[in-house]
Order: structure tokens, then sequence, then C-alpha cells
């Protein structure tokens, strides 16, 4: 897999503001592969927690890291939560002999930790898998297909996709649920992942998956925590004030990864995916995706009312609010709900995305944008002016 500049980039610049960087993502995102374009797996300098030599190396921490200079990588450190104690005294020393570049899930453990004993020291990266504005444009259906995992994109085929990810599907089941939610029965865990895909971009409520599942609200919604807390599902939240109109105050949950969703919903082709009653919901929750890991922002919301006005995506960014709709259509319209959420909202512009070729302005504020365009990141959707 070729290393990321972009994120070593701000790997690097995170360096030069901060004593240590927390690297997050989900497993096979390539952590490992960008960590050791910046520090050699065979350096004394690198210690990977599931290899034992690193573990025997780490039996006495303060020995171990105590003397190493310049940057040192240390990965899966959920497997290690002692060492945040060791590591905040290390981060103090004056002057610093030496920098930490730190590899993850987002357990609630390591974030804990992170803030707890790391506060003021750290900074959080989150590598999201390859986005189409690394792939390129002229992949875009094979990106939607089969999501963006390194492994899963670059394989030969669909169907050697499609089993890479059921694969990965199990993995996260039976060894990474258990280590960040211990005692999580793996089959309940993936029967609401399966729910999940089904109500893929809608409002979600407990209610109806503890039924079906037989469990209470309450271990639902810690389910679907650790779901998010593993960077698979994506709990989008809601944008509400004090407007005299009733507006949605639960969230909408995606699949976060395109190609997890397809296998969960049992699609391994394109035809499969154009022909399925979900199609639509999965290029929303793609192109949402794709959005905001190409398009700086503060704050990411969605909107929406119980009298049916609604916008797909409402970013903050310094100060101003701008709206994002996704359309699968050959020729957009600006609609009644575009009009209520600019005027409700106070939307500096509103940026519908869909599949064709031609930009073009539906209003002052209202601009139409192939994905195209979005993926070569030739026009911001939160550039001022």
């Amino acid at each position: 897999m070729t290393p990321r500049p972009d994120v070593v980039a701000q790997i690097t610049a995170s360096l030069r503001r901060s004593r240590a960087v927390l690297l997050v993502g989900p497993r096979q995102s390539g952590k490992t592969t960008i960590a050791r374009t910046l520090v050699p797996a065979d350096s004394a300098n690198y210690f990977d927690l599931e290899d034992p030599v690193s573990l025997a190396r780490l039996s006495e921490p303060m020995t171990a890291l105590g003397d190493l200079r310049g940057l040192v990588v240390i990965d899966e450190l959920q497997r290690r939560p002692s060492l945040f104690s060791v590591l905040r005294v290390l981060c103090d020393r004056t002057p610093l002999p030496a920098q930490f570049l730190l590899l993850g899930s987002a357990s609630p453990g390591l974030l804990r930790g992170t803030s707890e004993s790391l506060a003021g020291r750290i900074e959080i990266v989150e590598l999201c898998p390859f986005g189409l504005c690394e792939v390129g444009s002229d992949h875009l259906e094979r990106h939607w297909l089969r999501g963006g995992f390194p492994l899963s994109y670059l394989a030969e085929s669909d169907e050697d996709s499609d089993a890479w990810r059921r694969s990965l599907v199990r993995t996260f089941l039976e060894r990474d649920v258990p280590e960040v939610a211990g005692g999580l029965p793996s089959e309940t865990l993936y029967r609401l992942w399966t729910m999940l895909a089904h109500q893929h971009g809608g409002v979600w409520s407990a209610a109806d998956p503890a039924r079906s599942l037989g469990i209470g609200e309450t271990t639902v919604r810690r389910y679907l925590d650790v779901l998010a807390g593993l960077f698979v599902v994506r709990q989008l939240r809601p944008w509400y004030e004090n407007m005299a109109k009733r507006q949605v105050r639960s969230p909408k949950v995606y699949v976060r990864d395109s190609g997890l969703l397809h296998t969960l919903l049992g699609l391994r082709t394109l035809d499969d995916l154009l022909r399925h009653p979900r199609c639509g919901a999965s290029w929303e929750g793609y192109i949402i995706e794709e959005v905001l890991k190409c398009v700086p922002y503060d704050e990411a919301y969605f909107w929406g009312t119980h009298q049916g006005a609604e916008l797909d995506l409402l970013l903050h960014a310094r100060g101003r609010r701008y709206g994002v709709e996704v359309k699968r259509e050959d020729a957009p319209r600006i609609t009644k709900s575009m009009h209520i959420a600019l005027a409700d909202l106070g939307l500096e512009r509103l940026t519908v995305i869909y599949p064709g070729v031609r930009a073009y302005s539906l209003s002052e504020k209202v601009h139409v944008m192939p994905v195209r365009e979005l993926a070569a990141q030739r026009r911001s959707l939160t550039a001022a002016g």
C-alpha cells in the first residue's frame, strides 16, 4: 500500500506543535503502514504491542523508553493502558529528547487515557480509509462499491474484495469488540450491525432494535457506541435550536465505509447495488462520508423538522453555516425543503452534490456540484464568499 502523504504531513505538523500524537482509525485502515514510513519496524524506536518481543522489551517501560531519542512509535497502545502514566512523565521532560506517535483504535480506555494522562501534551489525528479524493474520480463506482479499506479497494476482483470485507467483519466482532468492550456477545452485535445497515441513513431509535434483539434500549445504545468507537458506524447528530418548528432530535446512523455496508447487505457487485432498494441511501451515506473527509469544518450535523423539511448535512465552519444536499439524479432542482433550510438556518451557501458532470447554480446561494469536483477538491464547500 502506498503511504499517504497528506496524512504524513498532518502528523508531522502535529509533532511540531505537540509532544505526542495519537493516530486513531479502524483496523486495516493503514495506521501501521504510515507509522513505518516515519520509523522503520526494525528500529529500536518501534514497539508493536501485538509482538511478544516488543512486549518483553516494555516489561520495564521507563527503562526501555527513557533513553530513546527522536520519534518513538507505540502501536496498538490500547493493549497496555498502564503505559499512559509513563508517557506523561516522559512527555514532561525538558528538554524533550523524544516524541511519541501512538497508534490505536478509539476504544473508551484509549481516549480516556490520553485525555486524563496526556492532556495538553497530545494531538489526535484520525485516519480514515481511502477517500475518493485519493483514488480519483475515474474510480468512483469501484470506490463506492468496495469502500476505502486499502486491501478491499485494491483487491483483484469484486469477489476477492467482498471476501476480505467479510473476514474484516469477523475480526471486528471476534477480536476488536472483546478488546474494547469485553463481554459483548458477538452474534448479537452482528445482528445489530446488520440492522443498522438496513436502516442506513435513517433517524435512529433504539426501541425497534431492542425489541428485535430482546435486550434493553440502554444496552442497544451501548452496543451502538462501541461500533461508533471502532469507526465503523457514524452517529450524525441532529441540529436543533429554539425555533417555532418542531425539529428532529434523534441522530441519524450510517455505516461509515460503503464497502462494509454492502457486505452487511449482501451486495457483491455493482449490479447488485444498483438494483437494491437501499441504493439511494448507500449513495447518500457515501457522499456524506466523502464530504467529511475532504472538506474543512468545525462541527457536522443533519437537520430536519417534523413538518418534512430536512438537510442532509449541516456544516459549521468559522462561525458560518453551510448546507449539503445529496442527490442521485440527472439534474437536481431547487426544492421547497432547500428554501426552508436556507431561511431557517441562515445558510451561507447550500451545495447539492450529484453524479453528473456539469456544475450550475439554482439560485444565488444554491449551487449544484458534480461529485467529481469534490473528489478533485477544485472547490471547497465551506470557502469564504
